[in-house]
């Protein structure tokens, strides 16, 4: 497979992007079993932005004129290094556009955000069934934590 990186262009996403990037989004929290909602799904988005609560970049095709990807960075912080880091905490790629290198477009591109903005690192996690997300991961040099059991409390 040719795999042409010029057709795609990945940029940091606007507020007025969000409508674009709102389907994909929608589709990325069916993936995880949610109902459709593409107004929330657009809600959502759009209040992050507008609130400066979370970063996206997205990839369009160039020949399509057509989002077709994004990934979404929430801040964090290091109490223990006093630094910044961030969390990749969404990333969804279009069925038809797989396999295209436009996910390691979008992870690249949150690592060099990541760099200019001086955080620790980055942090991401996946499940333990998503072989192709792992091997993506750790081709780009990200460490699987062996060191720590990560908790999770659900309220509601």
């Amino acid at each position: 497979m040719n795999i042409d990186l010029d057709q795609f262009v990945v940029r940091r996403a606007s507020l007025e992007d969000m409508r674009a990037i709102a389907p994909l989004f929608n589709q990325y929290r069916m993936f995880y079993n949610q109902s459709s909602d593409a107004d929330g799904a657009y809600a959502y988005l759009s209040e992050r932005v507008k609130q400066g609560e979370s970063v996206i970049f997205a990839a369009w095709d160039r020949g399509l004129n057509l989002t077709v990807g994004f990934t979404q960075l929430y801040p964090s912080f290091s109490s223990i290094s006093m630094r910044n880091s961030w969390i990749l905490n969404d990333l969804f790629v279009a069925v038809d556009h797989r396999g295209q290198g436009v996910a390691r477009q979008l992870m690249n591109a949150a690592s060099e955000y990541a760099a200019e903005t001086g955080a620790k690192g980055l942090e991401l996690s996946t499940g333990t069934a998503n072989k192709a997300a792992q091997q993506l991961y750790e081709s780009l040099g990200y460490e699987r934590d062996e060191d720590f059991y990560h908790y999770y409390l659900r309220i509601n």
